[in-house]
């Protein structure tokens, strides 16, 4: 797998686009809360990626929030505070999009939250491997 910058960058901007459309699709009440869990899960599970990427870090290609984030403390990245909780996102990988019950396991107004830091953080953390591109992905709201 490679890894780096130019992973961590492209990961963030795929990170940004989930985090878009969690923002989007928040106030349309004919959209899911799993439809906005699962691309704010996205979007943090993306995030994470991209900060282990920026830091070489080799990591699964799973679902797990709470392993990512495991990761990422190994390697000095620490989650904020913000993402406290933020693994409570792991079963919009895959299971509730498959599941007749669309009940909501975290509120979309929070997943959109999470989402929000998570890409904010992670490209906190990319600038600080030194990347002057990183500076260029647009996470604007």
């Amino acid at each position: 797998m490679a890894i780096g910058q130019d992973l961590a960058e492209q990961l963030l901007r795929k990170a940004v686009d989930d985090e878009e459309a969690t923002r989007a699709m928040l106030p349309l009440e004919p959209v899911t809360d799993a439809i906005v869990g699962f691309h704010a899960q996205q979007a943090v599970e993306k995030s994470l990626k991209a900060v282990l990427a920026a830091r070489e870090v080799e990591f699964p290609f799973i679902h797990d929030i709470g392993g990512l984030a495991d990761l990422c403390e190994k390697a000095g990245a620490s989650l904020p505070d913000e993402l406290d909780g933020v693994d409570r996102l792991t079963p919009y990988a895959a299971g509730l999009r498959y599941d007749d019950d669309q009940s909501s396991i975290v509120a979309r107004e929070t997943a959109s939250k999470w989402a929000t830091a998570a890409v904010t953080w992670a490209r906190g953390q990319i600038q600080d491997e030194g990347s002057p591109a990183a500076e260029d992905v647009d996470t604007s709201t």
